[in-house]
């Protein structure tokens, strides 16, 4: 399983890499990764009409979109639709921060799971 991660550098720019989930468990149910840490779990809508300008992240956590995708923009450049089914973890908590806008209109539903 692939996870989209957002970072910063030592130079406050932002990038993209993949991170592959590790598998610690498989059975009988499926395979399971090691358990994480999560603080919390925020509910979130987004209009299809979003379109932030540059901001960091407000705190590492990992974003599930449920129904609708975003568009991310990196300082470096690159950009990725995150989809429907995907997990972002965001991480470039200071630095240029990112862009970030809504696919095709579409209202998103969300669930960003705080780590911090």
């Amino acid at each position: 399983m692939r996870i989209h991660n957002l970072y910063v550098d030592g130079d406050g720019e932002t990038h993209f890499r993949d991170v592959q989930v590790e598998w610690a468990h498989d059975g009988p149910g499926g395979k399971l990764s090691a358990r994480g840490p999560a603080t919390g779990v925020i509910f979130r809508e987004t209009a299809g009409d979003y379109d932030l300008d540059w901001h960091p992240a407000p705190r590492r956590q990992y974003i599930v979109n449920l129904d609708a995708g975003v568009e991310i923009t990196t300082s470096d450049g690159e950009t990725r639709v995150i989809g429907a089914g995907e997990v972002l973890l965001v991480e470039d908590v200071t630095g240029k921060g990112h862009l970030s806008k809504a696919v095709s209109g579409q209202i998103r539903h969300s669930i960003f799971i705080p780590i911090d």
